[in-house]
């Protein structure tokens, strides 16, 4: 579907970008210990039920002319195998571009961007300095692909990692490449924020992802708005192992029963429009 020079834009309760080296650790030791955490993260995240709420339009002037819009609850069966089941997806509307399989398959892999230890060898990640997002203060670091590989997708942009938990708390870029075959096979991609929250007093989940961006086709400028909100992490109670610094979760710490809310802290805040 969707591309443009990638460029961040202003942050709510952002402080000023600081270059100073990190002070006590070095950059690689911090590298080396969010992908450590990561990689933990993506394993947890994997044994949790979620609501996936996903809404692209297309803008011309003021005025939506076209929407999709599907609301998913991945959830697991009775034999603990993952399953996702749409629960809301009304005809989509959308005429200027298509929802595309490089699309749906970066909305669930690339929007909630993971960089763990397996990952790294594949990244070119340089040092930018820290930054206050919120109450958080952030080791920022950008990142972009060593090369791109046929028929593998990238994420090209900046990560903020909080300095006290060493988990990825924000992202901000694109995935990359953009796909331009003929004049009528392009498939471009738009430059993205996601924010996560701290879940179960531990893990950084994505909650919010939003993008807000011109497509520059070469049949004319398509303006694309795109939110992906996931809500609702409950800990599949199954007999699933989890692990955080190195320690098994215990069973009992994170497991949620139908109906509740698992606890939840917000220290960033995206708009909510």
């Amino acid at each position: 579907m969707l591309a443009l020079a990638l460029a961040l834009p202003a942050f709510a309760q952002e402080g000023a970008l600081n270059p100073a080296e990190p002070q006590g650790i070095s950059v690689d030791q911090i590298i080396q210990r969010f992908a450590a955490k990561e990689k933990e993260f993506k394993q947890a995240r994997d044994n949790y039920t979620y609501r996936q709420d996903v809404k692209v339009q297309t803008v011309d002037g003021n005025t939506v002319d076209g929407e999709y819009h599907q609301v998913v609850e991945v959830t697991f069966d009775d034999k603990g195998r993952r399953q996702e089941h749409v629960i809301f997806a009304p005809q989509s509307s959308l005429q200027r571009v298509t929802m595309t399989r490089e699309d749906v398959d970066d909305i669930q892999h690339r929007l909630p961007f993971v960089l763990t230890s397996d990952e790294i060898p594949e990244y070119d990640i340089m040092y930018v300095g820290q930054q206050q997002e919120d109450e958080l203060h952030c080791f920022v670091f950008d990142v972009a692909p060593k090369r791109i590989e046929n028929n593998k997708r990238y994420f090209q942009g900046r990560l903020w990692v909080d300095d006290h938990d060493f988990q990825i708390v924000k992202t901000h870029g694109k995935t990359v490449p953009d796909i331009r075959k003929k004049k009528n096979e392009e498939n471009l991609f738009p430059a993205f924020t996601t924010w996560r929250e701290q879940i179960d007093g531990r893990y950084w989940f994505p909650t919010y992802t939003k993008a807000d961006d011109d497509l520059h086709f070469s049949g004319g400028d398509i303006h694309i708005r795109e939110i992906v909100k996931y809500t609702n992490y409950k800990r599949f109670g199954a007999n699933v192992k989890i692990t955080y610094e190195g320690q098994e979760l215990p069973k009992n710490q994170g497991d949620q029963q139908p109906g509740q809310q698992p606890p939840q802290a917000q220290p960033q805040k995206p708009p909510k429009n």
